[in-house]
């Protein structure tokens, strides 16, 4: 099979298992939709279940509440004209060395007489401050003297002063026979006229009041409590579901189950105002209050849904994925065939297009790119030419050997050994086996070969010093960017002045904070004491603009060439700085970042 053919089959191969993913992720969405318009509609039937039975029970609680109270209310109404009857205030008034049981089986009628009009009282209990008691219905409770005797069990309506306060079971000083639970209304009594409290008296309301209210209203799920979970009237068996949450303020709800395999129930709870009773109602979700209407146009929409999924995956393929596949067969084949060229393939749709022709002005791009970089690399190569051609021409090297020449005629062999030994070494690290990065203390040993020949030359006149951190040795460097600067600090510098002076190279690394990460640079610094350089001089040095650059800048290597290729290597502009001062000195700075770290090569 060709390579053609074989490129062929699998762009094939993978047109049919993108179509067969498509296919696959429509049918997908529409299951997903399904499944999510069940579970949709399980969670708005059981929420709306659940809401419409808070909704009836909170309307329930509300009204019993309401209806309770105003029972209340009504016989709190008829404690205070039990107050009022005169037998009962003068029973109250009286001595107690005059008061007997005439008196007190009085007091007794004059109070029945008024509970005669009303029913649910199931007695009243009058105790004078002196402990002299009467009750409507004394024979059915039994009475507990010894707490009747201290102020606890009054006190809260001592502190009420006159003003109605509800309680269970006569606030513990009579209990009902048979522990039927009572609804006490209590109050203390004043006198008339000398505003003296005369007594503390209590209604017991019996709780069969509440059985009748329910019964009446046909709520047979309906438990009444008191504010601890002690079980007053409705339906017994409920009272089980009483919680302290219940007692609060508000309407609180409760999910239980109801057992027996009747599944789970709502239990709804209020406390009636400020009354020590609680309504509890317990209710089972039926079907009501699910919204078939709602269900029935969500079935709807779920259809158009899906009828418009199928239709647009349908839409997707043949628009979309069909031509992106020819698309790609025809990108293939044009990198099968070797050449970066355009295509021209007719597109359904102005994006297809649009992305056909993005590619194509890619290829226009990349086919440029790769003339840059060539050029670059031309460039580059034609540098490093220039370097070459600088140091190996003949004049460097006959003047080498000249001063080498009368060293052997004035100074010696010794010293001849060693200058020829210096020449060596300058040409040997020079060289560098045609490699285009060295360490960097190959590149400072190249330069002090360079310098130990050029002092052979102009004797004292050069003195050179070096200030190399350890850690920088290593750092890789373009090869042959210090020498064509300590030779531009010579013969443009130190020469021109006319006097001694100093070259001196120092560099270190530094840390540097990049994309979240640190980076380590090289800061290479050579300084020379010579007659140093305009600002203007300056400019044009470092300007990127051709037309800033003397003629000589393209026939020889100095400062221009070196700088060209550091910004090449490092691919900054700023990566040399120039500071200078006429007369004084001349410092030129190279920062170059580590290349192993950002990838970047030469």
């Amino acid at each position: 099979m060709s390579l053609f053919n074989r490129f062929s089959s699998e762009q094939n191969k993978r047109a049919k298992s993108l179509s067969f993913r498509l296919q696959r992720l429509v049918l997908g969405i529409v299951f997903l939709v399904i499944i999510s318009f069940l579970i949709s509609v399980l969670l708005i039937s059981e929420r709306e279940r659940r809401d419409y039975g808070k909704r009836e029970s909170e309307n329930i609680l509300k009204t019993l509440s309401s209806n309770i109270s105003s029972d209340i209310q009504g016989y709190s109404e008829i404690s205070r004209l039990v107050m009022t009857e005169s037998r009962l205030v003068d029973f109250l008034r009286a001595d107690s060395s005059v008061v007997d049981i005439s008196m007190i089986n009085d007091a007794r009628y004059g109070v029945m007489d008024i509970l005669n009009v009303t029913e649910g009282v199931d007695t009243v209990i009058v105790i004078r401050n002196d402990l002299i008691m009467l009750s409507t219905n004394r024979f059915t409770y039994w009475y507990d003297y010894d707490l009747m005797q201290t102020e606890d069990w009054k006190k809260d309506i001592i502190d009420a002063k006159g003003a109605t306060v509800i309680s269970l079971n006569s606030n513990g000083v009579a209990h009902k026979a048979g522990n039927r639970q009572m609804v006490t209304i209590g109050r203390a009594i004043y006198d008339i006229d000398s505003q003296d409290r005369t007594g503390i008296m209590m209604m017991n309301i019996s709780t069969r009041v509440f059985d009748k209210m329910l019964g009446q209203l046909r709520y047979n799920d309906i438990c009444i409590t008191s504010d601890d979970g002690i079980f007053l009237a409705g339906n017994e068996k409920y009272a089980d579901y009483f919680d302290s949450s219940f007692s609060g303020k508000g309407i609180s709800h409760k999910i239980v189950s109801l057992g027996q395999g009747k599944g789970q129930g709502l239990v709804s709870g209020c406390r009636v105002g400020n009354f020590p009773i609680v309504i509890l109602k317990v209710s089972s979700f039926g079907s009501e209050g699910i919204p078939f209407r709602i269900i029935y146009v969500l079935l709807i929409l779920l259809i158009i849904f899906v009828a418009a999924t199928v239709y647009t995956g349908s839409f997707v393929k043949k628009n979309i994925t069909d031509p992106i596949f020819e698309l790609s067969d025809a990108i293939v084949k044009n990198r099968v065939s070797g050449e970066l060229k355009i295509i021209d393939k007719p597109m359904p749709n102005t994006e297809l297009a649009m992305l056909e022709g993005d590619y194509n002005n890619m290829i226009d791009h990349v086919n440029q790119l790769i003339d840059t970089l060539m050029e670059k690399e031309k460039t580059l190569q034609k540098a490093e030419m220039r370097v070459l051609q600088e140091q190996i021409k003949p004049h460097f090297l006959y003047n080498s050997l000249e001063t080498i020449g009368f060293m052997a005629l004035e100074a010696g062999a010794d010293k001849v050994h060693d200058a020829l030994e210096t020449l060596g070494s300058f040409y040997r690290n020079f060289l560098s086996k045609g490699g285009r990065e060295i360490p960097l203390s190959r590149e400072v040993k190249i330069v002090k070969d360079y310098l130990s020949l050029q002092k052979l030359r102009y004797g004292d006149i050069i003195e050179d010093e070096y200030d190399v951190e350890e850690a920088a040795e290593s750092f890789i460097v373009p090869k042959l960017i210090l020498q064509p600067l300590v030779e531009n600090s010579i013969y443009h510098g130190i020469r021109l002045k006319g006097e001694k002076g100093l070259i001196s190279i120092r560099a270190y690394l530094e840390e540097k904070a990049a994309d979240d990460d640190l980076v380590k640079e090289l800061h290479i610094i050579v300084t020379d004491t010579g007659v140093g350089m305009e600002e203007e001089q300056i400019r044009k040095i470092l300007s990127m603009d051709k037309k800033d650059r003397p003629a000589e800048a393209d026939e020889s290597f100095g400062l221009w060439g070196t700088i060209e290729r550091i910004r090449m290597y490092t691919g900054n502009e700023d990566c040399v700085k120039i500071e200078s001062e006429t007369g004084e000195f001349t410092r030129i700075e190279i920062t170059i970042p580590d290349m192993s770290m950002t990838g970047a090569k030469v």
